[in-house]
């Protein structure tokens, strides 16, 4: 961690190529191109080195704008769709330092090390083994003190470390579960998708009245949530 408490990239990732200022550079501008420009966002994205969480074979993909395979029917997703659904969640928050934001679907971690270099704490939840291991791996060189993994079924939410500020989810399904709503602190927010076929980017809250209200964005493509471990 940096003396600010945010994730360090070590000394070897910086002599990399891929870890270079411009490389980064470019990805975020496009990320700007197409419509994020909360600067607390585009500063993540340009300090979180996409590259240290895909494959070797894909490294030299890592800073397109585009979603790439990551093993078990997974993708790491476009820094856009990243990038958006934290901006999504900023808005709902007062205090980034000190919010409580739980992401749905770790997946290989990167979107987990955006949020937790915005928010003060950040828990996420990935119900395939092997893949939060694989999450664990890719950022223990990170140092990030103040994001936590768990392996466990998303679709229960967090309730141990529930009211959240926030829930962001990477999966998709046909609306959001009870147990979301339930977690949310008042005037949290859910970013998430929803839809089966046709997925459209949501935000979801409860009003002061206690009504569920949405907001439906762009369309999206991800991966589908089920329920359990594996």
């Amino acid at each position: 961690m940096t003396a600010s408490g945010r994730p360090r990239v070590g000394q070897a990732a910086e002599n990399q190529g891929l870890a270079s200022a411009r490389v980064r550079e470019k990805m975020v501008e496009r990320v700007r191109e197409l419509g994020v420009h909360d600067a607390r966002v585009l500063s993540a994205m340009a300090a979180v080195p996409r590259h240290a969480f895909v494959d070797a074979a894909l490294a030299s993909r890592a800073y397109e704008d585009t979603a790439l395979p990551i093993g078990y029917g997974q993708t790491i997703s476009q820094p856009y769709i990243v990038a958006r659904s934290a901006e999504l969640a900023l808005a709902g928050v007062d205090d980034p330092a000190t919010a409580h934001v739980l992401e749905i679907g770790t997946g290989c971690g990167y979107a987990a090390a955006v949020l937790a270099w915005i928010f003060g704490e950040v828990y996420s939840i990935e119900r395939v083994r092997a893949l939060h291991e694989l999450a664990r791996t890719n950022l223990r060189p990170l140092r990030i003190r103040n994001l936590r993994l768990v392996l466990g079924d998303g679709m229960l939410g967090l309730p141990s470390a529930a009211p959240f500020s926030a829930i962001v989810a990477a999966a998709a399904g046909d609306d959001v579960p009870s147990a979301w709503l339930d977690q949310l602190a008042p005037r949290g927010r859910i970013v998430a998708p929803i839809g089966r076929g046709t997925q459209r980017l949501c935000v979801i809250w409860r009003d002061a009245a206690g009504r569920v209200q949405r907001h439906v964005g762009e369309d999206v493509r991800f991966v589908p949530i089920k329920q359990g471990t594996q």
